[in-house]
């Protein structure tokens, strides 16, 4: 019988060290305080968007300089068409 108690005292214990190890704690207290959650992913999301809208400028503008290239570079086939887009913007505009 007490074998039985040692034996199931220190798997507890053992389950004990495992949840501490995972930090089960500070994830419930985070779950838990709904205003910081709100916040954090609040903010996370406004970095999110920041971030596409930065990484969409930039790879326009980088597809913009390379179609210039493109269109400077007087390839048949490619220049009338970047020309024929060119008129089609700027009737739009």
């Amino acid at each position: 019988m007490r074998t039985i108690r040692r034996s199931a005292a220190m798997r507890a214990q053992v389950m004990i060290d495992h949840m501490e190890r995972l930090g089960l704690a500070e994830y419930v207290a985070y779950m838990s305080n709904r205003r910081r959650l709100f916040w954090q992913n609040f903010a996370s999301g406004v970095a999110r968007g920041l971030g596409i809208a930065v990484g969409f400028s930039v790879l326009g503008a980088v597809l913009i300089a390379i179609l210039q290239r493109l269109a400077l570079s007087n390839l048949p086939g490619i220049g009338d068409f970047l020309a024929d887009v060119v008129r089609m913007v700027q009737r739009k505009l």
